[in-house]
């Protein structure tokens, strides 16, 4: 009995996707930045919505939107037509996903939408459908060879998922939106930790051990006890930050002076300490702790460097899994 190549199914699967991806990619116009723009623009909520496997990519794409500050949903195309519709309002956008675009569930949603002017976007093959000539933008994707008989939806359903993420992405790009926003919107995990940033992490207020330039060390000593963190940051009166004091100096500067305690804090302690703004990312910090050998940042706000408003320790950053 000959053995089957199962290899060669697969690549040719990949091959027949990677052909419908490239039709897509040449088929893209201008319609494509009207359904951007009609995303980032959209007062209330993107709703996808899509039947079968159509319906499965309406799901991942509503929430990659939302992962990227487009609030976005998926509703169920057969729950339409016994009440859903009335999960969509005016200031909606709602995008309908069809490779024939001719699919009977989706046909009361379809008249809902237009005879409600709410903003419709249809992803569809078929020009002369009834999707592409309801749309209010025409979202075209080409018609393309499946895998499987010819007739499982595989290539389509790979360019239908790539147009959501292209549309993502673009709106992504449109909003401005960066790491820091996104990682607001992605607190927990793996990726939530390394997205963190060093305001997420720092410690603030009383918890900060402060201690004036012209005070003297027998003060700096209790304070960096009561704190426990092995620091003290030092401001001058008009409360900017002047220098920095670590247990290590301390040590240090008690082996060369006989008494340490009646020193001034400002004779002892380092000037110009290391400072990094509030909203660069926590792991960048790490990174900058390996590179200084340094345990310990002082953290601005706005890169007023000379203000402090929090301390980043190592072990805030160790803690949150950051590497």
């Amino acid at each position: 009995m000959k053995k089957e190549n199962y290899k060669k199914i697969a690549k040719n699967v990949i091959d027949l996707e990677i052909e419908a991806l490239k039709k897509l990619k040449n088929s893209l116009n201008n319609s494509f930045d009207q359904a951007v723009e009609a995303i980032v623009k959209c007062q209330s909520k993107t709703i996808l919505c899509g039947v079968g496997k159509s319906g499965l990519i309406a799901s991942k794409i509503a929430a990659t939107l939302s992962s990227v500050g487009c609030p976005a949903f998926a509703l169920s195309a057969s729950d339409c037509s016994h009440g859903d519709l009335g999960s969509i309002s005016k200031k909606d956008v709602l995008i309908l996903i069809s490779y024939s675009g001719e699919t009977q569930e989706l046909k009361n949603i379809i008249q809902y939408a237009n005879r409600n002017r709410i903003k419709l976007i249809g992803i569809v093959s078929k020009k002369n459908s009834t999707l592409y000539k309801a749309s209010d933008i025409k979202l075209y994707i080409p018609e393309v060879r499946e895998a499987g008989l010819g007739i499982v939806p595989t290539a389509s359903t790979s360019i239908q998922l790539a147009i959501g993420d292209a549309l993502a992405v673009a709106s992504l790009n449109k909003k401005k939106f960066n790491k820091y926003d996104f990682s607001r919107l992605h607190p927990s995990g793996n990726l939530g930790a390394q997205l963190k940033t060093v305001e997420d992490l720092m410690i603030t207020g009383n918890k900060i051990p402060f201690i004036n330039e012209n005070k003297k060390m027998k003060d700096a000593l209790k304070i960096i006890t009561n704190k426990k963190l092995g620091v003290l940051i030092v401001k001058n009166k008009p409360g900017k930050t002047t220098g920095i004091i670590t247990d290590g100096q301390i040590r240090r500067a008690n082996e060369k002076n006989k008494d340490l305690q009646s020193l001034i804090v400002k004779e002892v302690m380092t000037k110009n300490p290391i400072s990094i703004n509030k909203d660069i990312l926590a792991a960048k910090a790490l990174n900058l702790m390996n590179n200084k050998k340094i345990t310990c940042l002082c953290v601005n706000s706005k890169n007023i460097k000379n203000k402090t408003i929090g301390i980043l320790h190592i072990h805030n950053i160790l803690e949150a899994n950051i590497y």
